[in-house]
């Protein structure tokens, strides 16, 4: 480069430098530079990235963009795209289920929002371009058919349960077995079995990410998935007052009992703006959630306030919407984001070879 033009032998070093936030593996090891020209003083490079990460393309591409442009002469143009890599799923746990990354979605107990959560979760993701499958584990109050406003039963084929489809993303729940009114009185070994099947003759298809909404308190059913199939982690959901605290807290050392790994805790009810004059008032009180992360040394994903449309749209079993709002909209995408940053980053912070560089 000792004429100021570009060597494509310094852009190619720098790709092998870049690392996939997928595996954390080097972009070029994995075969994912789809595209690269260079001339005299423009840099194209079209890079590969899965769905499994989509929340985070823009932002890796602009890594990559920053990367390059800093290391090259200060008058190179560098233009990163991003397409679509496709890279296939396992099989995990020995029960046939094919899916990437299994997230538990839980609480300390009932009646913080860990349902409206957990579908908010999974929607969010799926509307990132991640392919999303959601299974509502809480079989003694399954709310996941109602928020998401699904009806139906469940058919089977090829003795397989075909789901329920949320506007294509498959959701198989209790609730699609049990008629409304009815209530499951069940022991230990019969909600096993329950979960058991719903995770290995549930027609899942191939899944980036599987969300499951599980039971609130410290029940067997995470002894039962921990025993069923790796988990990536779990997301814990609580309310800033202290008597939600208390019960968060155990759902925290719940997790860890069962050697489940803590991705987060998210704040629910965090506040409410009123409408009429703008004004914040911390019904539950405020930031606890937040300070009883930070002290159990559990990520932050975020906090969600009290909202009369986010209600509304619950009941509605229109919870997908909160999406179409922009007044709700930023807190779920931030959680989403936020919890794909955190798999990720451990990822590229410890990638397989010493040599490859963290986003």
């Amino acid at each position: 480069m000792t004429d100021g033009s570009i060597d494509r032998t310094a852009v190619e070093a720098l790709l092998q430098q870049f690392a996939d936030p997928e595996t954390g593996r080097s972009i070029t090891q994995m075969d994912q530079v789809h595209s690269l020209t260079v001339d005299a003083d423009r840099v194209n490079v079209t890079i590969g990235l899965t769905s499994y990460c989509a929340p985070l393309w823009q932002e890796t591409s602009e890594a990559l963009q920053q990367l390059l442009q800093s290391k090259l002469p200060g008058s190179a143009e560098v233009k990163v795209q991003v397409a679509l890599h496709q890279r296939e799923a396992e099989p995990i746990g020995g029960i046939g289920l094919t899916v990437k990354s299994v997230i538990a979605v839980g609480s300390g107990k009932g009646g913080v929002g860990k349902s409206t959560i957990a579908a908010s979760l999974a929607c969010g993701l799926k509307n990132s371009g991640c392919k999303v499958g959601l299974m509502d584990a809480d079989v003694y109050g399954p709310s996941i058919p109602h928020l998401l406003g699904l009806e139906g039963r469940p058919t089977a084929e090829n003795g397989r349960l075909q789901p329920i489809l949320a506007d294509g993303m498959p959701v198989m729940s209790m609730g699609f077995l049990v008629p409304p009114e009815e209530a499951v009185v069940w022991r230990g070994p019969m909600l096993h079995g329950a979960i058991t099947q719903f995770l290995r003759d549930t027609d899942w298809g191939e899944l980036d990410y599987l969300i499951i909404d599980m039971p609130p308190g410290t029940g067997d059913i995470a002894l039962t998935l921990s025993q069923l199939l790796p988990l990536t982690g779990a997301v814990v959901v609580c309310t800033p007052q202290d008597v939600a605290l208390l019960d968060a807290v155990k759902a925290v050392a719940m997790f860890r009992k069962v050697n489940i790994p803590l991705l987060g805790i998210v704040e629910n009810m965090s506040y409410f703006l009123c409408p009429d004059n703008g004004r914040r008032y911390d019904i539950f009180g405020t930031g606890g959630a937040r300070r009883k992360a930070e002290s159990m040394e559990v990520p932050f994903l975020g906090e969600v306030p009290i909202q009369i449309d986010i209600r509304k749209r619950g009941d509605e079993g229109k919870t997908a919407d909160n999406f179409l709002d922009p007044a709700a909209a930023s807190y779920f995408e931030q959680i989403g984001y936020q919890l794909i940053k955190n798999i990720t980053r451990s990822r590229l912070a410890n990638p397989p070879l010493p040599s490859l560089s963290v986003i």
